[in-house]
């Protein structure tokens, strides 16, 4: 009750100075750089991999991203492309973004992620299945998808546009949440709909980890991704982090945002706040479009 109310809250909040540039180079380091398109290539990847280990060459205290999401082609490319820089590489599976193939092959494209190397996995649940009450076959094919990454750390994306209400967003973090590990995460979206991480979806899942940590002690992570393209919008995001679960979730290791048009922002306030001017939006590489 009340959630819109209190994120509108969230966008009064003035942040200043050492404490802007602290939360600017903070989001940095929790971004998912990412890259989904049809057309992606190796060289596009190695390109973006390059530019997730180190963001802004002019400047070594931007810390590098905290991963980069391909589609499970190219994670061998991108761990290759990584070597030893401290970037993870991520990648969507289970039939991304419909989630509609059988689970036998959801369960087999998660498998030859992980063995090319992928650390995280990102997979989408059925929600054609939850919306039609199927709840328990949704949660089993969430546990069997955690079995099949192996050590590789699970993001369940909930893809809130689809879920139609508040009420139906809750009920599917907390049935996520009662299946995954320490460490493990949920997420708003694949951004390949018309409606993506907001303040107000995303305070939800909060509140859902939040009442979940208070009565388990399990500590799961947050991923708001789609929309989110401003430097502005991502400390108003932190805000409500720090707000609902503290500063424990103020780190890479529990929090992300899946973006790429995001970090050349970030880069630019970051640049901003060390010089006194404004970059040309050209300054930096161009982001890849995705999510």
């Amino acid at each position: 009750m009340g959630v819109e109310e209190r994120v509108a809250k969230y966008q009064t909040r003035s942040i200043k100075k050492k404490s802007k540039l602290f939360g600017l180079k903070l989001a940095a380091s929790m971004v998912d750089l990412t890259t989904l398109e049809g057309k992606d290539t190796a060289g596009k990847v190695a390109s973006l991999c390059a530019k997730a280990a180190r963001p802004d060459p002019e400047d070594p205290d931007v810390p590098p991203t905290a991963a980069v999401c391909v589609y499970p082609t190219l994670v061998a490319v991108a761990k290759r492309a990584l070597r030893d820089a401290p970037v993870r590489v991520a990648s969507v599976a289970t039939a991304f973004p419909s989630g509609q193939a059988p689970l036998r092959t959801r369960l087999a494209e998660v498998r030859a992620a992980v063995e090319d190397g992928a650390d995280e996995v990102d997979m989408v649940i059925s929600r054609g299945k939850f919306l039609a009450g199927e709840t328990a076959e949704v949660q089993d094919e969430i546990a069997a998808v955690m079995e099949a990454c192996g050590v590789a750390r699970l993001k369940v994306i909930l893809e809130v546009g689809e879920l139609e209400t508040y009420d139906h967003i809750r009920a599917a973090s907390m049935l996520a949440l009662r299946v995954l590990r320490p460490g493990d995460f949920i997420k708003t979206s694949t951004g390949k709909t018309g409606t993506n991480a907001t303040l107000a979806n995303t305070q939800v899942m909060l509140e859902a980890i939040r009442d979940h940590y208070l009565a388990t002690g399990v500590a799961i992570g947050m991923k708001p991704a789609g929309g989110i393209r401003t430097a502005k919008q991502a400390l108003h995001f932190l805000v409500g982090v720090k707000e609902t679960l503290g500063d424990a979730w103020l780190d890479p290791a529990r929090y992300r945002f899946g973006a790429s048009s995001l970090l050349n922002d970030l880069l630019r306030q970051i640049a901003k706040e060390r010089s006194g001017a404004y970059q040309a939006p050209w300054t930096f590489s161009e982001a890849t479009e995705g999510y």
